[in-house]
């Protein structure tokens, strides 16, 4: 079975709003990784519309100042998500699966599926 892990950005005074503050290299490194051991990556909609196109876009052009955003945009772009929401028309991201209802028994149904980690970050059915 494969696990569920949560990771966000949050600072040590319990921060998380990414128009506050700047992740470092080393933190950049850090979710690089931990997106390269997943095999799916799992979002509500506000969180994956903050991630796409972006992520995709520095990925496809390489345009980001250091070499930790290049890396970190090539490894979201590889990976596969899914993003739960019942308002989101439709993806622009190529490995990209909209599930529109059951958040819990989707998890309990992909944590079942041979494959590597899944990774979560913001969801809300919305």
């Amino acid at each position: 079975m494969r696990k569920l892990i949560f990771a966000i950005n949050i600072s040590l005074d319990g921060c998380c709003d990414h128009t506050k503050m700047t992740p470092t290299e080393d933190i950049h490194d850090y979710f690089t990784q931990l997106i390269r051991d997943a095999g799916l990556l799992v979002y509500g909609r506000k969180t994956y519309e903050l991630m796409v196109p972006f992520w995709p876009d520095m990925a496809k052009k390489q345009s980001a100042p250091t070499k930790a955003l290049n890396d970190f945009a090539l490894a979201f772009d590889a990976t596969p998500k899914v993003v739960f929401s019942k308002t989101l028309d439709n993806v622009e991201d190529k490995n990209t699966t909209v599930i529109r209802t059951g958040l819990t028994e989707e998890i309990l149904r992909l944590k079942q599926v041979e494959g590597k980690d899944i990774l979560l970050g913001g969801v809300t059915l919305s």
